[in-house]
């Protein structure tokens, strides 16, 4: 079985990431692409398609059913998949439409840092999910984190722009290979994020 691709079409055909995508656009049209308001709605928002679908299939019985056809390895890496590329698409599609009206007014806004930057938030907010087996912290835990990230270096470490989460939506600093070492910084952070979801998520299977 596929459990990606399933995985994937479940995502985007969620109500969360339709709620998040019209969240997105209003908040694009009322504050703008450089407020405040949209760049800490990003951890939010991109955790909506499919951040605790795994919980819910845990909690409902579900997972027993679905898991032997799937294997374990494909189901945890077609949840986490399905997570951080909808989370990123839902940012990206938000910002393109927005793009897309708005014209010359919003050619600051780059859908490639877009996307890896929901991708990076949502895949926090799956492995916040498998370790606490919380919506709660899965949802408001990555908001946390990402607020905490911003008041660090706003206050008291003004040299380390490159763990700002505001730089990797849209850089004011020069990195090294440009906006691709924002890339490169982010896909590591995902990958760890992938270990951590692969390991906790493995153990809570074995109970199943």
């Amino acid at each position: 079985m596929n459990s990606f691709e399933t995985d994937f079409k479940r995502a985007v055909c969620a109500k969360g990431f339709w709620a998040g995508l019209i969240i997105e656009l209003f908040i694009l049209f009322k504050a703008g692409f450089d407020s405040d308001l949209f760049r800490m709605s990003v951890p939010v928002l991109a955790a909506f398609p499919y951040s605790t679908a795994w919980l819910a299939e845990y909690q409902s019985g579900f997972i027993k059913a679905y898991l032997p056809r799937s294997g374990v390895m494909s189901y945890i890496l077609g949840k986490f998949l399905a997570c951080t590329i909808s989370g990123g698409f839902l940012e990206t599609l938000g910002c393109a439409l927005y793009l897309l009206i708005k014209g010359e007014e919003a050619q600051e806004i780059n859908l490639m840092l877009i996307f890896i930057s929901g991708m990076l938030w949502a895949a926090l907010s799956a492995a916040l999910a498998a370790w606490s087996s919380s919506r709660y912290i899965a949802y408001g835990g990555s908001f946390v984190i990402y607020y905490l990230l911003v008041i660090l270096y706003e206050r008291y470490f003004k040299e380390l722009y490159c763990l700002y989460p505001y730089e990797w939506l849209k850089p004011n600093h020069t990195w090294v290979f440009g906006e691709q070492g924002i890339v490169l910084l982010l896909s590591g952070m995902i990958l760890a994020l992938l270990c951590v979801y692969y390991e906790v998520l493995g153990r809570c299977l074995k109970r199943v």
